[in-house]
């Protein structure tokens, strides 16, 4: 008769439930650095629940136009025709929302009285960055590796703005890479045509990054 160990048993379902339980350390790290810069957990979810979704939503800024064109397919031999829609668009979960929580942590940064200049220089020095990295692919838009963005908005908060890190990280990421790497290339996107989303596509992954680090900061 084989007896099968309970104690080989109980491990093989810590393995399982291993994944489960860093995304439930994860969130509750997240949701207590947003606590401490002055969100609630509920709010918190919310606002991640928002930007996801919101990521898939761009808001037209200029009149959008329907184009004719042709798509390559099966190794370039064949062609497809399609209808694209071209213009310039702001990402709600990109742009707007990430935008409207900067404008509130610099309320909150006047309201205590800190001093807001180290954040002006942390993001300038963001928008530097943004721009350098930045490309420009036709049809694709403008692309910005994702964890480069984060990692230098936090470290550039931790020497200049130590107090205030968190909120000044946040606020430099996201003022940064969408100057830097959307607005200021939006005339060279321009040339290409296509479908231009700022906080979209391309720069996304960063500007969501951003916020998670930030948080991570705050929760630390």
């Amino acid at each position: 008769m084989f007896f099968f160990p309970i104690a080989i048993l109980i491990f093989l379902i810590f393995i399982l439930l291993l994944p489960f339980l860093f995304i439930l350390t994860y969130f509750n790290i997240l949701t207590f650095g947003f606590e401490k810069l002055g969100i609630s957990p509920t709010t918190t979810i919310f606002i991640l629940f928002l930007i996801l979704v919101g990521s898939f939503i761009n808001i037209p800024l200029a009149k959008k136009k329907l184009v004719y064109v042709e798509k390559p397919y099966f190794f370039g031999l064949f062609r497809r025709p399609k209808i694209e829609i071209q213009g310039i668009f702001i990402n709600l979960g990109g742009a707007i929302i990430p935008i409207l929580l900067s404008f509130y942590f610099l309320f909150l940064a006047w309201k205590s009285g800190f001093e807001i200049s180290p954040v002006l220089i942390t993001t300038i020095l963001m928008i530097i960055i943004s721009k350098f990295l930045a490309k420009i692919i036709p049809g694709r838009g403008i692309l910005l590796p994702g964890f480069i963005p984060p990692i230098f908005s936090a470290l550039f908060a931790l020497i200049l703005a130590p107090g205030f890190a968190a909120p000044s990280a946040f606020i430099s990421g996201v003022f940064g890479t969408l100057i830097g790497a959307d607005l200021l290339n939006l005339g060279k996107a321009r040339k290409y045509g296509g479908f231009i989303s700022i906080g979209g596509a391309g720069v996304f992954d960063g500007i969501f990054l951003i916020g998670i680090v930030s948080a991570l900061l705050a929760g630390f």
